[in-house]
C-alpha cells in the first residue's frame, strides 16, 4: 500500500488521465488505476471544442493536438434541396478533429512528463471512506487485491460507472428513442465535404464529418432496427448526402445510440465523479468530451487547493451544483438539435424554411456557433460561480482578459482595466499582495476602467468597479482556509 498517495483516479480515459495529469502537475501525489489492459482505440469522441482544447493547453500538449487534428472553420446543414444555412465559426469557436485515440495518447504523455503512470489491468470491486480518508480495493488480472489508501478518490470510470455504483448514486434520465450506424473510412468519387456536414432530409438524418489523414466519419439515423453494414451506410450516402460519394477501405462500422442522463450529486464525502460517469447526453455536436474535460478543469484547482491547505474544504461544495448546472445545459441544446435535426414531415418542412431565413440574419447563426463552442454554459449561484450582487459573472472569460500563458495555475487572477495609473489597478494591486497566495493582478489599457475575477478554470468570478472590490475581497477570505486570519483580511479592505 502507498500510503503517501493523496487521490486515487478510478479510470484512464481521457477524463481520468486529465484529472491526473492536472493533479500531478500542481504537485498532488496520484496513483490512477484502470481496468483494460491496453488503451482503448479507434475514433469515439472526434470533437474538441475550445473549452476541452484550453485543458490540453494547460496540460502543454495544445501544440501537439493542433499538428495532428483537422480544423474546420464552419458547420454546413443541408436540406433535401440544397444548403440551408453555414454556421461560420471563428478562430475562438472552432474544434479540433482528433480521434480520441490521440487525444488519449497525448493525455498519457502529460501523465508521464509530471511523474504519473497508468496502472493497466487493475479493477475497483469496493470503496469505503470515513471523515478523513477514503479507501478502495482494487482486483488486477491475477485474482490479487490491494487496499488503497487516499485522501480523496475520482471516479473517471464512463457511463457504467464502478464508482457511481458502489456509492448508489441516481443516474436519473431515458434512453433517446433514435439509434445511429456510424462507419468511418475514405470516400472517393464526387468532392467529399471539407467540414462537418449536416443533411436534414425527409429519409432521415446523416453527418459527414472529415477526420485526420483523408479518413472521413459518416454516421445516419435509423429507425426499423437494422444492423450497421457497407451497404446499409452506402445507401445512407445515396440517399441523404450530396450524391456521387462512396465508402472504401472501411477502417470502422457499428450502431449506437444516446441517453440524457445527469448524477444526483457529484460528490459523495471524499468521492468525486467527473465526465460520462456523471453525465450523458446525445451524441449530436459532440460535446460528451468537452463537457467531461470540462469537469476536470474545474475540480483540479478547487481540490489541489484543498489538498495544499490554500482553500477551505467548503469550496469543493460548489463543484457538484456548477458542473450538473452546465450538464443540463448541454443536454437541453443537444437534446434540442437532435430532435430538431430529425424532425419528420410536415416538421421538417418548417425546420428547414426557419434554417433557411437564419442564413439571411448573422445574429441566428453566431448564437448558435458559440453554444456549440462552449462559451455560453453559465454556472448557477454558487461563492465563486455567479455570485450574488454581481453582474456578468458564472461565464468564460472575455478575451480581452483571458488569463495569460505565463499565469500561475492555481491562483484566480485579477484583471483591471482603464487608466494605469488611477485608483482601480492601485487598490487591484494592494488587494493581491495582502492575499498572495490567491489571486495575481494583471492590469489591461483599455478605455473602461473595470475589473474581472477569473477562477484557474478561465471562469468569471467577480465583475465590477472600484467599489465592488471590498466585496469582491470578502469573496477571497470565504474560500480562505479558517487558519487565516480572516480579521486582518477584512480590516485590509479599508485601504481601498
Amino acid at each position: 500500500m502507498n500510503a503517501g498517495t493523496q487521490v486515487v483516479v478510478i479510470g484512464a480515459g481521457p477524463c481520468g488521465l486529465a484529472t491526473a495529469a492536472e493533479l500531478l502537475r500542481r504537485g498532488i501525489r496520484v496513483r490512477i488505476f484502470e481496468s483494460s489492459s491496453a488503451p482503448s482505440q479507434g475514433s469515439r469522441a472526434i470533437m474538441l471544442w475550445p473549452p476541452a482544447q484550453a485543458v490540453l493547453d494547460d496540460l502543454e500538449v495544445l501544440a501537439s493536438a493542433r499538428s495532428r487534428a483537422h480544423r474546420p472553420d464552419c458547420l454546413d446543414y443541408f436540406g433535401d434541396r440544397g444548403r440551408l444555412v453555414r454556421v461560420r465559426l471563428n478562430a475562438s469557436q472552432s474544434p479540433l478533429v482528433l480521434p480520441q485515440s490521440r487525444t488519449d495518447a497525448l493525455l498519457e504523455e502529460a501523465v508521464h512528463r509530471v511523474g504519473g503512470t497508468v496502472e493497466r489491468g487493475q479493477r475497483l470491486v469496493d470503496v469505503a471512506q470515513t471523515d478523513d480518508a477514503v479507501e478502495a480495493v482494487i482486483r488486477d488480472g491475477t485474482g490479487r487485491h490491494e487496499r488503497q489508501c487516499a485522501q480523496w478518490l475520482i471516479g473517471a470510470d464512463g457511463v457504467h460507472s464502478t464508482v457511481r455504483e458502489l456509492l448508489g448514486i441516481a443516474f436519473a434520465g431515458s434512453a433517446l428513442p433514435t439509434r445511429f450506424a456510424l462507419a468511418e473510412g475514405e470516400l472517393t468519387g464526387a468532392q467529399a465535404p471539407t467540414s462537418p456536414s449536416y443533411y436534414l432530409t425527409s429519409r432521415g438524418g446523416l453527418v459527414i464529418a472529415p477526420l485526420p489523414n483523408g479518413c472521413v466519419r459518416v454516421a445516419g439515423s435509423i429507425h426499423d432496427g437494422r444492423q450497421a453494414s457497407e451497404q446499409l451506410v452506402q445507401n445512407m450516402l445515396d440517399t441523404r448526402g450530396p450524391g456521387g460519394l462512396r465508402m472504401d477501405r472501411f477502417q470502422a462500422l457499428t450502431t449506437f445510440s444516446s441517453a440524457e442522463r445527469v448524477v444526483e450529486r457529484m460528490r459523495a464525502g471524499r468521492v468525486l465523479l467527473v465526465g460520462d460517469a456523471a453525465h450523458t447526453h446525445s451524441a449530436i455536436g459532440g460535446q460528451g468530451l468537452n463537457l467531461g474535460l470540462q469537469d476536470v478543469r474545474n475540480l483540479s484547482w478547487k481540490l489541489a487547493g484543498v489538498i495544499t491547505g490554500r482553500l477551505d474544504d467548503a469550496i469543493l461544495d460548489t463543484y457538484g451544483p456548477e458542473r450538473i448546472a452546465a450538464a443540463r445545459q448541454v443536454i437541453k441544446t443537444t437534446g434540442a438539435v437532435t430532435r430538431v435535426a430529425l424532425a419528420s414531415p410536415p416538421w421538417s418542412a418548417l425546420r428547414n424554411a426557419a434554417l433557411k431565413v437564419a442564413e439571411r440574419t448573422s445574429r441566428a447563426p453566431n448564437w448558435y456557433a458559440a453554444r456549440v463552442a462552449g462559451q455560453r454554459i453559465r454556472h448557477p449561484t454558487t461563492s465563486l460561480g455567479r455570485p450574488p450582487g454581481f453582474r456578468g459573472t458564472g461565464l468564460p472569460a472575455p478575451e480581452w482578459a483571458a488569463p495569460l500563458s505565463h499565469h500561475m495555475p492555481d491562483r484566480l487572477l485579477l484583471v483591471t482595466s482603464g487608466p494605469p495609473n488611477g485608483p482601480l489597478p492601485r487598490a487591484a494591486d494592494a488587494m493581491a499582495q495582502r492575499h498572495t497566495s490567491l489571486i495575481s493582478h494583471h492590469h489591461v489599457p483599455r478605455q473602461r476602467p473595470e475589473f474581472l475575477l477569473i477562477r484557474p478554470d478561465g471562469y468569471v468570478a467577480a465583475r465590477g468597479g472600484f467599489k465592488s472590490l471590498p466585496r469582491t475581497e470578502r469573496l477571497l477570505v470565504a474560500i480562505s482556509p479558517a487558519t487565516t486570519s480572516r480579521k486582518d483580511s477584512h480590516d485590509a479592505t479599508a485601504d481601498i
